[in-house]
């Protein structure tokens, strides 16, 4: 259920008097503009004190936008969000009731955009215009994982992970309450942020997503 909050920074040595702009747009209104299924899913693979943690996002995007006054009568914008993490982890730290997990890894993040204008006849006919515009980038990401039994199925884990490379800034939380519901089978609900700053040369651009969570882990042998 996540609330998305976006700010855009100017550059004071470029782009002196420009104001900074800043939203926070609710889970509500997130939802209503989604074009397709979004996901969120991660899978782990250990062996001994070894595991792998694997994450992926996807969330599609639309709104309309007016454009009183404008030669086109209305538009379209579309947003796509794509990132995934890959974690090495290494078991620090284990006893029955705890253990501690320090890892390494990268963070992957693609953005595509574009924009339709719809025709309008008057007072000229013109054609409908559509751009498309992205970006990808990288981050090397250091982070660690704490869980801690809490007796009668119930259990909570908290992970965090920080960096950068392609963005200025990167970082993760979650914390969660986990219970068992079966051998192999566990519920989660929890807290869930995310963040990163993009700066380039003439401005800044910031994205905070956060919000509740609820989830389920499936466990093979």
């Amino acid at each position: 259920m996540p609330w998305v909050s976006a700010s855009v920074h100017p550059s004071i040595a470029r782009l002196p008097g420009l104001p900074s702009v800043s939203d926070t747009i609710g889970a509500g209104t997130v939802i209503s503009h989604l074009t397709w299924v979004p996901f969120m899913g991660e899978a782990e693979f250990r062996s001994g004190p070894y595991g792998l943690i694997t994450d992926y996002i996807h969330a599609p995007f639309k709104a309309g936008i007016n454009t009183p006054n404008l030669i086109f009568g209305g538009a379209n914008a579309g947003l796509t969000l794509d990132t995934g993490t890959g974690m090495f982890m290494y078991r620090l730290f284990s006893d029955p009731d705890q253990y501690v997990d320090l890892g390494v890894g990268l963070r992957a993040w693609g953005i595509g955009g574009n924009l339709s204008e719809n025709q309008r006849l008057l007072p000229l006919p013109l054609p409908p215009i559509t751009v498309s515009n992205g970006g990808a980038w990288v981050d090397a990401l250091a982070g660690g994982r704490y869980h801690r039994e809490l007796g009668n199925g119930f259990s909570a884990t908290a992970y965090g992970d920080i960096g950068g490379g392609g963005a200025s800034l990167d970082w993760q939380a979650v914390a969660t309450l986990d219970y068992v519901v079966q051998p192999g089978f566990d519920v989660h609900a929890g807290f869930r942020a995310m963040n990163f700053n993009q700066g380039g040369p003439l401005s800044s651009f910031n994205v905070h997503m956060y919000g509740p969570i609820l989830a389920a882990t499936f466990r093979f042998p």
